[in-house]
């Protein structure tokens, strides 16, 4: 039995670590470049995660808080440009344009704000910010549950990024557990995607709007 034992407990173990290693990846990739909004660096450009809309066309509550905290960078000079990066037409609505419209109503000068409708998932948004913005170099907002995945897979893609934890109204333990575990999963995507260098699911040509709203901002 002491045999059979240690036999399955071998494989399981190497499941195991098999299992956490992009989790692990994630983590340590995005080491010392987390931070919550009051500690927040300044750069050129924040780039905002999209996530749902509600049916009557708002932001989710945690879509909300992406974007008040994106707003309060603005505010306090940290950042120029925002660049809001979602599913232009997704399942859940417009995910893009509700940002947009939302930062404006936070008073947010539309002329400061970029939208990607073809950020698909954390990954393309990352691609598309280098490759059809030029950004090199960025605050990423999300809430802290997802904060590892996007800055490693940003840094993982040329873009400097440091993470803001985005306020997270109604994130209860049980919610934030739940999060805690999918992006667990997801991370094993995200360290694929990465590894085989796969092309966004839209590719687009070089839009210089993130440079042109720089210069109107210049200051």
């Amino acid at each position: 039995m002491r045999w059979l034992r240690r036999r399955v407990a071998i494989p399981a173990a190497a499941l195991l670590v098999l299992a956490a290693g992009p989790w692990v990846w994630t983590e340590l990739g995005a080491r010392g470049h987390e931070h919550d909004e009051a500690g927040a660096p300044a750069a050129p450009v924040t780039i905002v995660l999209g996530t749902g809309v509600e049916p009557d066309g708002r932001p989710s509550p945690r879509l909300a808080g992406r974007l008040q905290t994106a707003a309060e960078l603005v505010r306090s000079g940290r950042t120029r440009v925002v660049l809001v990066s979602g599913d232009g037409s997704g399942e859940s609505g417009d995910e893009t344009g509700t940002m947009t419209a939302y930062l404006v109503n936070l008073g947010v000068d539309p002329r400061l704000i970029v939208a990607d409708p073809h950020g698909l998932d954390t990954y393309d948004s990352c691609v598309r910010a280098r490759d059809v913005y030029g950004i090199d170099r960025a605050l990423v907002v999300t809430q802290e549950y997802h904060l590892s995945r996007a800055v490693t897979l940003c840094r993982g893609e040329g873009v400097a990024a440091e993470g803001v934890a985005a306020r997270c109204p109604g994130c209860g333990t049980a919610f934030l557990a739940g999060k805690a575990g999918r992006d667990f999963f997801a991370s094993m995507k995200a360290a694929w995607d990465s590894v085989r260098g796969r092309a966004p699911a839209v590719t687009s040509p070089p839009d210089p709007a993130v440079a042109e709203a720089l210069k109107v901002n210049a200051g």
